[in-house]
């Protein structure tokens, strides 16, 4: 941990992420029947203008997210945090009064603008721990998250039932608290000297494709999280629809099912990723969290009764691990002053996965075979996608394991033994390395095979 900043600064940001999360969870079990009320249509429709409304969101958050990613590495995370909340309380306030698909769009257009709490306070993190205690310090975040959603469905679920736009101005006060929180007590992490001028050519998505395409062990794992994102999204994007659609849930129920979701992450990433990663090491762990996802998603097809979605979340909870280890090999070998420029790179894949692509497809999927007129009526095809794609982004992460062997191997065994991970500096020269010295050993074998 970072001396001068210390736990509280530390506390304050995952406090900070905790309420944004909070507020966010408030409104999500009420989103069917919020829908079937400004449209007349009913779920297997809704579920649709509840996919375009996400990648309405997602479309100019992947736009706008490298550009405060590299505003947050020069002007320093903070500021970037503050703006975010508070552009996400003026959503919440108009989707509150909203009788309007147009009024609704504009809401998450404005919310995708501003929304970067998570990458920022992710640079936050990466700030203010020191290398070998990062992947504990994401999965405290993701323990965040999960707090967040422990509370937020149930209370959603709870005013939802009183009046269906009640969820949207709570989450406005808390978003107005958690702004007045950040404004007054959130210190500073980004050092003046690890700041770096803001580019245009580095602040947009595709320009942070390709810088991050130069590091091959970065890049095929922003693939990997970003397959990975597009299987997780079937959760956000239609969970609260198919529990609808497939069992009949009352927002109080959906809001429930939430909470264990919640639930699972806050123990899974709070008490177990940090163990896990320091046990087996982040590859072992990031590879033991895309297997348990892959598994849960064909389980979740196979529920035909809500009892056994209710169970089944216990088994996909432990996949939350997959996320934190992978963050943790990724940062490893990035130099502290594009930690920002990383963490956006990280929030455009996943803005184009999670919240563009992924909301599309599944909203589309469940839509679609959960007609009586489909050519096979099946309220679970949403998950079987979602199990492939869990299953395809084995393949990335694998390259980027193989690709650097003897550099993963490394951070693999200094987090496991508790030692400092080396710098990406000091990375780049073992990469250096081990390729002369593979080359040196092929060369010496076709010597010694021509002497032969």
């Amino acid at each position: 941990m970072n001396e001068k900043h210390g736990k509280n600064a530390f506390l304050f940001v995952i406090v900070c992420v905790a309420l944004d999360m909070l507020a966010f969870g408030l409104f999500i079990p009420v989103m069917p029947a919020y829908l079937e009320e400004i449209t007349g249509k009913p779920g297997e429709d809704t579920v649709l203008v509840g996919g375009l409304l996400m990648a309405t969101f997602g479309v100019v958050n992947f736009l706008s997210m490298p550009i405060i990613g590299n505003l947050s590495d020069k002007f320093g995370r903070r500021p970037v945090l503050i703006i975010s909340i508070a552009g996400l309380c003026i959503d919440f306030i108009i989707m509150g009064f909203a009788h309007s698909l147009l009024v609704l769009f504009i809401g998450r257009a404005l919310a995708g603008l501003t929304s970067a709490t998570y990458s920022t306070a992710s640079s936050y993190i990466a700030d203010v721990t020191e290398p070998e205690e990062r992947g504990k310090a994401f999965g405290m975040i993701g323990a965040a998250f999960g707090i967040g959603f422990v509370l937020g469905p149930i209370l959603g679920g709870v005013l939802g039932d009183i009046d269906t736009r009640l969820p949207f101005f709570v989450a406005a006060g808390i978003a107005a608290c958690n702004f007045l929180y950040g404004l007054l007590v959130l210190p500073e992490s980004l050092l003046k000297e690890n700041r770096r001028p803001f580019e245009l050519r580095r602040a947009n998505p595709f320009g942070a494709f390709k810088h991050f395409s130069k590091l091959p062990q970065v890049s095929w794992f922003i693939v990997g999280v970003g397959i990975f994102g597009l299987s997780h999204s079937v959760f956000s994007s239609t969970w609260s629809y198919h529990g609808e659609i497939r069992y009949e849930w009352t927002p109080n129920e959906i809001g429930l099912s939430l909470a264990l979701v919640g639930i699972g992450s806050a123990f899974v990433q709070g008490f177990l990723t940090g163990r896990l990663t320091k046990s087996i090491g982040p590859v072992r762990t990031a590879l033991f969290g895309l297997a348990v996802t892959t598994f849960s998603m064909f389980l979740f097809a196979s529920a035909v009764y809500g009892w056994m979605a209710y169970a089944f979340l216990a088994v996909s909870a432990f996949g939350g691990v997959a996320g934190p280890a992978t963050q943790q090999l990724m940062t490893g070998v990035t130099p502290k002053n594009a930690q920002g420029e990383l963490q956006g790179a990280l929030a455009s894949v996943q803005a184009l996965s999670t919240t563009i692509i992924g909301p599309l497809i599944m909203s589309q999927t469940l839509s679609y075979f959960a007609k009586p007129e489909a050519i096979v009526q099946f309220k679970g095809a949403n998950f079987v996608l979602a199990g492939i794609l869990a299953a395809l982004a084995f393949i990335p992460f694998m390259k980027g394991v193989r690709a650097n062997r003897g550099v993963v191997r490394s951070i693999d065994e200094e987090v496991k033994h508790g030692d400092t991970p080396k710098s990406a500096e000091e990375v780049a020269e073992l990469a250096e390395a081990n390729a002369a010295a593979e080359a040196e050993g092929s060369d010496t074998e076709s010597t010694d095979t021509q002497t032969n």
